[in-house]
């Protein structure tokens, strides 16, 4: 079908294809890794020849391709018209031109384009400029298509997501649907809103209303199959990623993303152990706040940067006392509010089998700013990451202070995610705490 579409609209023949089919060529592009690859050999092709048709030709091909810069160049050199106007318009908005970008929409006028789709354009570029007040004074210069164009509740919609008008952004959406029931980006954003808001059902009928609207739709697929994954529906998460993969061989988010899936299906885990974590965690969160402490104590320990129980469990007796203005008696109060709870001071370090001599910080700066970077910063995959957020771990430095095991006690985390950041911690010099 691709193939078929692909040898019908050809966007180097004269004359050059309407404004609908160059849109349904995009689509067709991106549908499938071989599908761009294929254009892409037929834009370079084309890419040695200099006349204005050409560079209209070029450059539109250029920007379908994403190579937003060259597709400017090309296009500028182009005859004046409204696919150029258009198409250079969509270029420069890309390259975040926005003020040149509106220029070219108000000359595409000059050469037939409709004023609705010039106007919703306009909106489109202002709001992604960041401009919301220009991008509602476009919208409301279409207002007489309130109910009649799909395309008008949609830009409305996005502007009022951006505007962080949620619930007005979802009802512009479902209007969009009443008026086009087919319109895949609808049904995305839909989708993506229901997500964010905690509405899984919700998110997972409108994704899949998207897919079936546009089987290749990689962002709707991807989203779906986290969706499936965070249920435990591993089978249908797995066929989401291959659906991707089956289109885009390569897609590395796809690739991770599979293989965190096919080793989730394998994964044992421990309910009663994590039921157990969580319950230590919320005892180790409680605020030092929460005690009856004498001002001093109070005073020294917010000095010391202790807020919590579990901080207190990572220093001991010596260290405490060492401090400037902490005494005895301070002491006294806090172990009594340690026994209470089955705590005592220093037992996180003695857990983790770290003797109170390894407090001292013997290392140097660098590393210290090497174990203080966030574990964000290590571009793990979406699963990775999700994991270290429910283990609270933050820093490379607390990473490593985590062994194998209490990573792979964490429910959906894989051997796949465990090499991954062994892998990342690697690359750093570093690796997780090996009980030997």
């Amino acid at each position: 079908m691709e193939q078929i579409a692909e040898r019908e609209i050809d966007l180097f023949a004269e004359p050059l294809p309407s404004m609908a089919a160059l849109q349904v060529l995009s689509r067709l592009v991106h549908s499938s890794e071989s599908s761009r690859i294929r254009f892409a050999e037929t834009v370079e092709a084309q890419a040695a020849k200099t006349s204005a048709e050409a560079n209209l030709a070029v450059g539109i091909g250029l920007f379908i391709l994403g190579r937003h810069e060259q597709a400017v160049e090309r296009l500028q050199k182009a005859k004046d018209g409204l696919h150029k106007f258009t198409y250079l318009a969509y270029a420069l908005r890309r390259r975040k031109r926005y003020a040149e970008a509106i220029d070219c929409l108000q000359r595409a006028l000059d050469f037939g384009a409709e004023p609705l789709n010039v106007n919703l354009e306009k909106a489109a570029t202002y709001r992604e400029g960041r401009d919301p007040d220009s991008a509602a004074k476009e919208l409301d210069a279409c207002k007489n298509f309130e109910n009649v164009s799909a395309e008008y509740h949609y830009q409305r919609g996005r502007l009022q997501e951006a505007q962080g008008e949620y619930d007005k952004a979802v009802q512009n959406y479902k209007t969009v649907l009443e008026l086009a029931p087919e319109h895949h980006r609808a049904l995305f954003h839909l989708a993506y809103r229901h997500d964010l808001s905690g509405y899984e059902s919700a998110a997972i009928d409108y994704y899949k209303q998207a897919i079936a609207c546009a089987p290749a739709y990689v962002s709707a697929l991807l989203n779906l199959a986290v969706l499936y994954e965070d249920r435990g529906q591993f089978d249908k998460a797995g066929l989401c990623l291959e659906t991707v993969l089956e289109c885009h061989p390569n897609h590395p988010r796809a690739r991770l993303f599979k293989r965190d899936v096919d080793s989730s299906k394998t994964m044992y885990y421990d309910e009663e152990r994590e039921k157990k974590r969580s319950r230590k965690n919320q005892i180790l969160e409680t605020p030092i706040s929460d005690f009856e402490l004498s001002v001093r104590s109070r005073n020294c320990l917010r000095k010391m940067n202790i807020r919590t129980l579990g901080d207190l469990l990572n220093i001991t007796e010596a260290e405490l006392l060492s401090y400037k203005n902490f005494g005895e008696t301070s002491l006294r109060e806090i172990k009594a509010i340690l026994d209470t709870k089955g705590l005592r001071l220093g037992m996180a370090l003695e857990d983790k089998g770290l003797p109170a001599g390894e407090l001292t910080d013997t290392s140097s700066p660098e590393e210290q700013g090497l174990l203080n970077k966030l574990v964000d910063d290590l571009q793990l995959s979406v699963r990775a990451r999700k994991c270290l957020q429910k283990l609270n771990l933050h820093t490379v430095g607390e990473l490593t202070r985590t062994t194998e095991a209490e990573l792979l006690g964490c429910k959906n985390f894989g051997v796949t995610s465990l090499n991954e950041i062994k892998k990342a911690l690697s690359g750093l010099g570093l690796s997780l705490r090996n009980l030997d």
